[in-house]
């Protein structure tokens, strides 16, 4: 029976454990709860200058071309031997020469007419003057004759003269009035005869300068600077007047046609306009100059392994079309003198064919508040409020570029912008504000225009 009861003492033993380890438990301890802060990136928000811009590519062509047509017909005589595709010429170089013989001998034939004429005229001149000489002399003789009719007209009044004898006096007045009436006739068609030999002297003239002429277009020069692109013509060819003998690119002026997406030319315009001091209506001749209006200029950059090289470039004009499949504008810019600054290795001139990049800038915009684009969250801006509090404001915006947008109106100076994304973001939230200087570098530097040159 006792051994029964020899279990009691554990089971005793393990309640008054229990009891007294309750008895040392510590109530739980209540801690006061930290709300916790978000870590983020702001930029402070400031004024500053932005340069709208925008960039296209195209191909390298040349200011101008020249083609040496045949103006006059005839075998060719000579072809300079330097003339090859790729060759760079002087201005006045002497490229083709067209046999001469037959201008010369035109420009002989015309000077010879000339001289004919030209002594027909000094015999026309003398007898003019002997002409005048036989007048003066018959126009005498009729006075006498005259003055001797009119003493015998007396003399038969008193019956001393007989009728035959005026008669005969009559018939010999008549003749030599006759005699002077000839020269005088034929002192009157000189004029005419003179003025129809001085017609044909300044005709002849004209075959002499056209003959000349002739002659000198047998030989052609360049008339500028020039890169042969293409010759088709040898010696012994003949050259038919009209016809292309080669063709030179013009040195001293590139140009590229820049296929630019419209609705970027559309907001660079836009920014453009907005940086002048005032807006007219635009005139005939206000759009004709409407880049120049707009203030638009230009950098070709060339990007070749590790050659990066720009050259400074003035735009000249819009393309006459818009292509539709693509929807860009074409703007033709041009650079001068590549050649003369081209440096081998180093800086090479832009060549025709050439693809390179074109940007388009319009006057700086001052007094814009540039933030990334990042920071843009359907139409509205987070920014740390006084209080650490995030505050979401919507803004309005202008110019997109670069990964950058100009807040037009929601944002002042000195408000600090979240530039981190908030996932998610709750109006009022505790926020840890860290300010990125480098960020803040980079947007200033938005109205930065770097000159043009090469760097390796």
């Amino acid at each position: 029976m006792w051994r029964k009861l020899l279990f009691l003492p554990p089971i005793i033993l393990a309640v008054l454990v229990a009891v007294w380890a309750t008895g040392q438990r510590q109530p739980p301890v209540t801690e006061e709860r930290v709300e916790d802060a978000a870590n983020v990136r702001v930029i402070v928000a400031r004024e500053s200058e932005i340069v709208p811009r925008v960039s296209g590519f195209g191909s390298v062509e040349p200011g101008r071309t020249w083609k040496a047509v045949a103006q006059a017909s005839g075998e060719i005589a000579y072809v300079n031997p330097q003339l090859k595709r790729g060759a760079i010429l002087d201005e006045g170089t002497e490229i083709f020469r067209i046999s001469p013989a037959d201008y010369e001998i035109a420009v002989a034939r015309a000077q010879a007419n000339i001289s004919r004429v030209e002594a027909q005229l000094a015999e026309m001149d003398a007898n003019e003057a002997n002409l005048r000489a036989n007048l003066e002399i018959e126009q005498r003789a009729l006075d006498i004759r005259e003055r001797e009719s009119d003493r015998r007209r007396r003399l038969a009044e008193t019956g001393t003269v007989s009728a035959n004898t005026l008669d005969q006096d009559q018939r010999e007045s008549l003749a030599q009035q006759k005699r002077v009436q000839e020269i005088e006739n034929t002192l009157s068609l000189l004029p005419s005869q003179r003025k129809a030999l001085q017609e044909q002297k300044r005709l002849n003239e004209l075959e002499l300068r056209q003959a000349q002429l002739n002659l000198d277009r047998t030989t052609i020069t360049l008339p500028f600077d020039a890169r042969i692109s293409e010759v088709s013509a040898e010696v012994s060819q003949f050259a038919q007047a009209g016809s292309t003998l080669a063709t030179a690119d013009s040195i001293a002026t590139s140009e590229v046609e820049a296929q630019i997406p419209i609705t970027e030319f559309a907001k660079l315009a836009r920014a453009a306009a907005l940086s002048e001091a005032e807006s007219t209506p635009m005139t005939t001749t206000d759009i004709r100059q409407i880049l120049e209006r707009l203030g638009f200029s230009a950098t070709i950059r060339l990007e070749a392994d590790s050659i990066s090289v720009t050259w400074p470039a003035e735009v000249s004009r819009l393309s006459d079309t818009i292509d539709l499949k693509t929807r860009t504008v074409g703007v033709i810019v041009s650079a001068d003198n590549t050649w003369r600054t081209a440096s081998a290795g180093r800086r090479p001139p832009l060549t025709k064919g050439l693809f390179v990049e074109v940007e388009l800038r319009a006057r700086p915009l001052e007094g814009q508040i540039v933030i990334p684009r990042s920071a843009l969250h359907d139409g509205k801006v987070y920014l740390v409020g006084a209080d650490d509090r995030l505050e979401i404001v919507p803004v309005e915006t202008g110019l997109s570029q670069d990964g950058v947008v100009v807040v037009r109106e929601g944002i002042e100076p000195g408000d600090r912008v979240v530039v981190t994304d908030l996932l998610p973001a709750m109006e009022g939230m505790l926020l840890r504000a860290t300010r990125d200087e480098a960020l803040e570098t980079s947007l200033a530097e938005q109205g930065v225009v770097e000159e043009a040159g090469s760097n390796l």
